[in-house]
């Protein structure tokens, strides 16, 4: 998946609702709680409320994270809304529909040639549990990220996505955002996914929606301010930043 799910906006989406006051986190031997906690405080303040992930159902969620590799979320949304008015979008439609009836409904998001397979082989996996997404998400996290994880074209970033946005599993989701603003900020000196996952997680509490918030958070000020040639004057993260002690902006 392209590093950074890009906002979307469409309108009349249901927006998930924010994260709870006055959470505790877990222990930490190495002090860190704090500088994480505080970090998403300063970045809540900043942007606000961002309610990840906009969407009419769990389905059109799990559809759009598959879609997500290697474009934009306009192209996604397109591609979501002709599936709609094709009357397509629903897990029973998508796995009897044929490759080139998808492919015509999906060209708009890219990878054309592989995205619609992707799409009906992951229907056809949910029509093993009826098209039924709570019989699907019912399992134990642990059998449901393997299994989303041996479907074609889906890696962490995706599964942690489809379980964080469509299960209500609180999973940290890692993206390159994330990767790069705790580098720079001296928390992780890895790109490993599932290190910087269990960094996060080891250090906030396991909540639902601050989790989905912190990601969101961490993709706003990835695309504004913590940008490949970061914008450090102006970052509400400069007091506590390695990067910027360091002089190099």
């Amino acid at each position: 998946m392209r590093g950074g799910l890009e906002k979307p906006s469409p309108p009349n989406a249901r927006l998930f609702s924010s994260p709870r006051q006055g959470l505790s986190p877990p222990p930490d031997s190495r002090g860190s709680v704090d500088a994480a906690l505080h970090a998403y405080e300063k970045l809540a303040e900043r942007f606000g409320p961002q309610h990840w992930w906009p969407a009419e159902s769990r389905f059109e969620v799990i559809v759009g994270a598959l879609l997500m590799q290697q474009t934009t979320w306009r192209n996604v949304a397109t591609a979501i809304a002709n599936l709609k008015r094709a009357g397509l979008l629903s897990p029973t439609r998508i796995a009897n529909a044929s490759i080139p009836e998808l492919r015509r409904h999906l060209r708009i998001a890219g990878l054309y040639r592989s995205k619609p397979q992707r799409l009906k082989r992951f229907c056809q996996r949910l029509m093993d549990f009826g098209g039924d997404l709570d019989g699907f998400f019912r399992r134990d996290v642990r059998l449901v990220r393997e299994d989303l994880l041996a479907q074609e074209g889906v890696g962490p970033e995706t599964a942690d996505s489809i379980l964080l946005y469509a299960s209500d599993t609180p999973t940290f989701l890692v993206d390159a955002y994330t990767v790069r603003i705790a580098r720079r900020l001296g928390w992780i000196a890895t790109d490993t996914y599932e290190e910087v996952k269990a960094w996060f997680e080891a250090r906030l509490p396991r909540d639902l929606r601050l989790y989905r918030e912190y990601h969101a958070l961490l993709v706003a000020h990835g695309k504004e301010i913590c940008r490949p040639r970061p914008r450090c004057a102006v970052c509400p993260l400069n007091d506590t930043c390695a990067y910027y002690r360091t002089g190099r902006p």
